[in-house]
């Protein structure tokens, strides 16, 4: 049997990266490369492509100073030595008085800006405005979560003295209301397209009794032949003793309080959420945290997506959704089971299909290429995201045949996915093309949506709205905010996850090219100036 745990192999790795991780001062210079690094090519894309020169017209209205600024950090996020030097030198410098406090303005007023959508939920409104303006949705998320060199240190140092959870968890609540009350400006028959993320590892004291529920978990299911993908599918019992009040006999007490805590916790997010018809986006974590998040997401689906809010006109919109990585082996398996799951026991079942943001780290913590959960190579995360596509949009041209009700999120900077997305649903006739525009039928558009990362990918996004018609928000961007110290060790992930794709041909690189041109029309008449 093998079991989740978080292995000192993952800690290894990550140190050997930033060198040295010490003092609290190196994990501010880890926050700066990771803004470098743009937090956000977390979706796995190598390549990423305007179809044409008509949607840079999208920058025609974007302001000078804010050109200025991107040209500056898809350059910075462009060279290699940046990227995988910035942790050490950034280290050295905020550790020299009075640099830190320059380094940390100048991230605030470049990177932060470019990445972030600012430092509480309320200062999103803006962005929220603009993006809406352009028939853009936006999922927003509190991107504060666990350190997880810390977390494989002396526990007590990842426990909340000042009972940081808790706030993430009010946090939550609040930007439930915010995106609430945004959407009141666009009443419509449609429900609203402003949703929220949540992350359990930052919403409960100690995220090291996920790893030990998922452990219980892996060890006490029926044993099966999907057992053996880990990290396992979700059994219907799997958080019945919690919730009947004994927890599992081989944790702790404290575990155990800890994991009533979060479930209540989670129930007050999601009553909140339903009360204001905003939707919920559970994320997914490493694969030793996962059963655990795949036990609470399936409880809280099975309780809440049967039940629909007064002020919503349509009955068959999930309010929770989970999240399905194509990098796992399991997901096409687990994709399956789950829609059985939701077609058995009638509830509405909300999917975010994505390729993954943790991969070099689970293949690095795997014991043996045998057991390791992901696919070893990219074309096999591309094929399991595409067949896992294809069996979404048959069930939802099916839907009512097929007696489940789905709700899609497709999460992806890939183009080719987004271009055969769109294909298959004129092939399923749920969306027609006439006259070069994706015509979306209302309930497709209200079913199934594209994301992309806030600051990333943007001749992309420009590119689906502008091929895209419909009468509801179908393209969303992923909006991380916090304040800057504390979303430090999300900013270094995904820095560090994606160092290879920034630097590459079709990230950062795509974007520089992109903004440069406009610069070059502007200030240059269209010369080749960069």
């Amino acid at each position: 049997m093998v079991f989740l745990r978080r292995p000192a192999s993952f800690s290894r790795y990550y140190a050997t990266l930033s060198k040295s991780r010490k003092t609290s001062h190196v994990k501010r210079g880890v926050c700066l490369f990771s803004v470098l690094g743009g937090s956000a090519y977390c979706l796995n894309t190598k390549t990423i492509h305007a179809d044409n020169d008509s949607n840079d017209t999208a920058l025609r209205h974007t302001p000078l100073s804010t050109l200025l600024r991107s040209y500056v950090v898809y350059s910075l996020c462009s060279l290699p030595i940046i990227v995988n030097n910035s942790p050490a030198v950034i280290s050295a410098v905020t550790a020299v008085p009075g640099l830190k406090q320059i380094a940390e303005v100048v991230i605030r007023y470049t990177f932060f800006a470019q990445f972030v959508g600012g430092d509480t939920a309320e200062d999103t409104l803006p962005i929220l405005a603009k993006l809406r303006h352009n028939n853009i949705g936006a999922l927003l998320a509190y991107s504060v979560e666990v350190d997880e060199d810390e977390a494989d240190k002396d526990k007590s140092k990842i426990a909340s003295p000042n009972q940081v959870y808790k706030s993430n968890i009010e946090e939550t609540i609040n930007s439930i209301d915010v995106a609430a009350d945004f959407e009141e400006q666009y009443r419509s028959k449609f429900s609203g397209k402003t949703w929220v993320a949540v992350k359990l590892t930052a919403l409960l004291p100690r995220a090291d009794s996920l790893i030990k529920l998922s452990d219980h978990l892996i060890r006490t299911r029926p044993s099966s032949k999907s057992s053996q993908l880990l990290p396992g599918i979700p059994n219907t019992s799997d958080l019945q003793s919690l919730i009947e009040g004994r927890g599992p006999a081989d944790l702790t007490q404290d575990d155990i309080k800890d994991l009533k805590e979060l479930y209540i916790s989670l129930t007050r997010i999601v009553e909140r959420a339903y009360q204001r018809n905003v939707k919920i986006i559970i994320d997914a974590e490493y694969t030793w945290y996962q059963p655990a998040i795949d036990a609470f997401t399936f409880s809280l689906m099975r309780r809440y997506n049967n039940r629909i809010p007064d002020s919503t006109p349509n009955s068959y919109l999930p309010l929770v959704y989970g999240t399905y990585q194509a990098y796992l082996k399991r997901t096409p398996q687990f994709l399956a089971q789950s829609l059985k799951d939701a077609r058995d026991n009638g509830y509405a079942l909300g999917v975010k299909l994505v390729r993954g943001a943790y991969h070099h780290f689970e293949l690095t913590a795997a014991p043996s290429p045998d057991v390791c959960p992901v696919w070893s190579t990219k074309p096999e995360t591309d094929n399991c995201f595409d067949s896992c596509a294809d069996v979404l949009i048959s069930t939802l041209k099916d839907g009512q045949l097929k007696k489940v009700n789905l709700g899609i999120l497709f999460g992806t900077h890939n183009t080719a996915s987004c271009d055969k997305i769109l294909g298959k649903l004129v092939k399923n006739g749920l969306a027609a093309y006439v006259e070069g525009k994706f015509m979306l039928k209302d309930r497709v558009a209200e079913h199934c949506a594209i994301a992309q990362l806030y600051g990333m990918s943007d001749s992309l996004t420009d590119s689906l709205v502008e091929k895209v018609h419909s009468s509801t928000p179908f393209i969303i961007k992923y909006i991380p905010y916090g304040p800057l110290l504390a979303v430090m060790p999300y900013l270094g992930r995904r820095a560090i996850e994606n160092s290879s794709i920034l630097s590459g041909d079709g990230g950062a690189i795509a974007e520089r090219q992109r903004v440069g041109k406009e610069l070059r029309r502007r200030l240059f008449g269209g010369l080749t100036i960069f």
